[in-house]
């Protein structure tokens, strides 16, 4: 891990975003305030190799997600993955980042518990604790416990984990950090079945947003 001054550590929030909810701004509010972030890059998926592909365009995904953050000083679009014409692999995605960041700027990618229980399948996966801290949202009451993780994902988990926030900015890369999350009931899978079926999502969307799936009637039941 490398020494790094006072440069607030950023924050990596990927994702399909399709659509953008408030669960993903919850997240990304909490892990700000508990992790001491100085910004959060939201990164929407272009390719992603672990799940179908996104059944919305990635230029609407992009127009979403700058409509749900625009009043967010913290937070900030980047189009990486989808300029790259290629499967959205974290690992390069973080490579890009540290090439532009530089090796000491503190990175903390951010996961939910289902993404980081499956770690170890992730291409290069070893290699993400070189480039990036990971931070894993957790709800309140919940632990990370060693019987749910594969056993080189635990090797790992019991080598790297560091509850103490202040390591994020003291070091470039390596820890692994769980911080709880405001709960929010809401999934985009979900999001999008209620849109096909013409029923209310007023709570769960940015106004902004659902607007932008109104006028290009995006979900809508064929």
């Amino acid at each position: 891990m490398s020494e790094v001054g006072a440069t607030a550590p950023l924050g990596i929030l990927g994702g399909t975003f399709d659509p953008v909810h408030k669960g993903h701004l919850q997240l990304a509010a909490d892990a700000c305030k508990k992790l001491e972030l100085g910004q959060i890059l939201w990164i929407p998926s272009a390719n992603p190799p672990h799940r179908d592909q996104p059944g919305t365009p990635a230029a609407q995904r992009l127009a979403m997600v700058a409509l749900a953050i625009r009043r967010q000083t913290q937070f900030v679009l980047d189009d990486c993955e989808v300029r790259r014409n290629e499967p959205s692999y974290t690992v390069v995605t973080l490579e890009d980042l540290r090439s532009r960041h530089g090796n000491q700027r503190p990175l903390v990618l951010l996961l939910g518990i289902d993404a980081f229980l499956g770690l170890h399948t992730w291409h290069r996966w070893r290699e993400l604790f070189s480039l990036a801290h990971i931070a894993v949202a957790t709800r309140p009451g919940f632990s990370l416990q060693a019987d749910d993780m594969a056993p080189e994902l635990h090797v790992e988990f019991e080598k790297r984990l560091d509850p103490a926030v202040k390591t994020l900015a003291t070091q470039a890369a390596g820890s692994i950090v769980p911080f709880a999350i405001t709960p929010v009931d809401v999934s985009a899978s979900d999001v999008r079945h209620r849109l096909s079926k013409g029923e209310k999502v007023a709570n769960l969307l940015p106004d902004a947003v659902l607007d932008y799936i109104a006028a290009n009637h995006l979900y809508a039941q064929n």
